[in-house]
């Protein structure tokens, strides 16, 4: 079973939703680490409820970003740790993990990328006034939202949605897809991590 690491900054309902899909065994890994870059984020409660174990750090209390993962990189090693699934991690992946974890990041954008990448994609989208957009999950590459494209959901937003139930929707579309695509790249591209 491939011991997994989970980055995350916010609310951790993405956490949530892979924590039990792994203890419903929907997912055939084993979820040894929550790392977060911002203390007080609800997904550390979240964690510590779950008995999960918890790494919390402020980037800005290191030197630069490669101080920042090699600290990282050092608790991942000393975990085990074989793949990264980011789920609302706000930072961009650096050289340091990119290269000990080349090809074992994954993370979850809410949008059907290229379009909308970074922050805010959800009101991006919503000021564009597109009439379809979604999910999308791909592998971590250097740039923002880049990497290589595992799989898309779309959501053709209605005449009734309002950001509100349109952020309701995507986050709904997250919490179904996710946790299937997490376990698809484990039986298809990690089973030998």
């Amino acid at each position: 079973m491939i011991k997994l690491a989970i980055f995350a900054s916010g609310s951790g309902t993405n956490f949530v939703k892979l924590t039990e899909a792994i203890q419903n065994k929907e997912i055939d890994g084993e979820l040894a680490l929550l790392v977060c870059d911002r203390p007080g984020a609800k997904v550390i409660e979240h964690a510590k409820r779950l008995g999960i174990k918890t790494l919390v750090y402020q980037p800005k209390d290191f030197k630069n970003k490669a101080a920042y993962e090699t600290e990282l990189l050092l608790n991942l090693r000393a975990q085990d740790i074989k793949a990264i699934v980011l789920a609302g991690y706000m930072r961009l992946i650096g050289e340091v993990l990119l290269e000990a974890y080349s090809g074992k990041i994954i993370n979850l954008h809410p949008s059907l990328l290229p379009s909308f990448p970074g922050k805010d994609a959800i009101l991006q989208a919503w000021k564009k006034e597109v009439k379809v957009t979604g999910i999308t999950i791909h592998f971590v590459d250097e740039g923002m939202d880049t990497g290589p494209i595992i799989a898309q959901k779309p959501y053709e937003i209605k005449p009734t949605d309002t950001l509100e139930s349109l952020t309701e929707e995507i986050h709904k579309i997250e919490h179904e897809w996710y946790p299937k695509i997490v376990q698809f790249v484990i039986k298809n591209y990690w089973k030998e991590a």
